[in-house]
């Protein structure tokens, strides 16, 4: 099994988020410890309630092996 996620390009950085998340039976809690940021924060940012900054998506896409997120 790789570890790039296959994501969709019309999906939007939460979407995203949320499938890979899913893919690797993690938990928003687990995803939100390893990029060290609130469970809260992450749920928001799978719902695309919040424009994270540029380094909390880096650290989140580590968490998650996304190499590339498809805007």
């Amino acid at each position: 099994m790789g570890t790039d996620n296959s994501l969709k390009m019309n999906q939007t950085i939460g979407e995203q988020f949320k499938a890979a998340r899913e893919k690797l039976h993690l938990t928003q809690l687990e995803v939100a410890e390893k990029a060290e940021i609130s469970t809260n924060y992450y749920a928001q940012m799978e719902r695309d309630e919040v424009n994270p900054s540029v380094e909390k998506v880096r650290e989140v896409k580590e968490v998650l092996k996304i190499k590339e997120i498809k805007i």
